[in-house]
């Protein structure tokens, strides 16, 4: 039987994967009043109109997505879609460059060579800073789980899909370097996307690149590749997908029949690119968006009636299922979603996730503006 510090520790640093039906108490100050103000007409124009010129410098690795006005959310009949995915509102983008597929080992290791950094999986667990967002009188862990380590994924035969505790394993020494454990390696595994990174750590890749996460909206309207009314990158055929994407084929967590290739993680650009050019914006990692999670932000988005230009979100975190925690938006889905639970391969799936969350499904992707 697990210690309760064990149990514990899973309900402070795990996913929230499902929404709540029972709205939590509201703590003050949480829930943003307002979106984006009303853009004037010169800034919609600019968000239209804005082109990457023929003479503009390029990127190696990213590609251009030009700017542009989409629906955000889910889309006439997503019969899977989840609540905090409604309803659709209007936004429009400027045009940026992307990275063409998430961020690799290799790529990761080449910014740690340079700089040294440490992530947070790295690091010995800071129980001063997970308590702030912990209900007060909240016990300490046990001292043998605060230590360095990070979420590995297990598979295993369950009665029901409730409790994801049941296949997730809080791993000492899992990390970016390791990431199924102290006896794993990504030797041979370089171009496959690095793993294991919390938000702190995305950031800190992306200051020294000279980049930065791109905004919910915009995975989204990159993602969408101008298929503004499909559920997926490729349309509306759900048989597609084992050929189009990097998911759980078989009966999740306990069978992957590996249909689509792979086990877990795959090599960056193994299946077909959107038409944007854009790899695996569905399925294979997860990947970190700048944005706070709001369970509300797309109803208030809606409810403003405004066009919202270039939005960067809810103002604060809040989740009515997890009220304590500061949670990002994670787009795209990964190699353990399957119909029967997480089906986050479609395209307005979004999920909430703490900012010092490590996990073996969690990377990220970068963005450049044109200016």
């Amino acid at each position: 039987m697990k210690r309760l510090s064990e149990l514990l520790f899973f309900g402070i640093v795990l996913l929230t994967l499902s929404e709540s039906c029972k709205e939590a108490p509201k703590p003050s100050a949480t829930v943003p009043k307002k979106v984006e103000s009303k853009p004037n007409k010169a800034a919609i124009l600019k968000s239209l109109l804005k082109s990457v010129p023929d003479s503009v410098e390029t990127f190696e690795g990213m590609v251009w997505v030009p700017g542009g006005v989409f629906q955000q959310g889910a889309v006439n009949g997503d019969n899977m879609a989840m609540g905090h995915e409604k309803p659709s509102h209007p936004v429009a983008v400027d045009g940026f460059f992307m990275d063409v597929a998430e961020v690799t080992n290799a790529q990761f290791a080449e910014f740690v060579a340079h700089t040294g950094y440490i992530t947070l999986a790295e690091r010995k667990v800071n129980w001063e800073e997970m308590k702030k967002q912990l209900p007060e009188h909240t016990p300490k862990p046990h001292d043998s789980v605060m230590q360095p380590g990070s979420l590995v994924f297990r598979k295993v035969e369950v009665s029901n899909l409730q409790d994801f505790s049941q296949w997730w394993k809080w791993t000492l020494g899992a990390n970016w370097r390791q990431p199924n454990g102290p006896k794993s390696t990504i030797r041979g595994k370089e171009n496959e996307p690095v793993v294991h990174i919390a938000y702190e750590d995305a950031v800190a890749y992306c200051d020294w690149k000279g980049h930065r996460l791109p905004t919910e909206a915009e995975w989204e309207y990159a993602a969408r590749g101008g298929n503004d009314n499909s559920i997926y990158f490729w349309g509306n055929a759900f048989e597609e997908l084992p050929k189009m994407a990097n998911t759980w084929t078989g009966t999740f967590p306990s069978t992957n029949d590996t249909q689509d290739g792979f086990e877990l993680r795959a090599p960056v650009k193994s299946f077909q690119p959107n038409a944007y050019g854009l790899y695996d914006m569905a399925g294979n990692v997860w990947e970190w968006t700048s944005d706070w999670y709001n369970s509300r932000y797309y109803k208030q988005a809606n409810d403003s009636g405004n066009l919202l230009v270039n939005p960067k979100g809810a103002i604060e975190a809040y989740n009515v299922g997890n009220p304590y925690v500061q949670e990002r938006v994670i787009k795209g889905g990964s190699f353990l979603c399957n119909q029967s639970y997480c089906a986050s391969y479609r395209l307005s799936s979004r999920m909430a996730t703490t900012v010092d969350s490590s996990l073996e499904h969690l990377g990220f992707r970068t963005v450049k503006d044109l200016n």
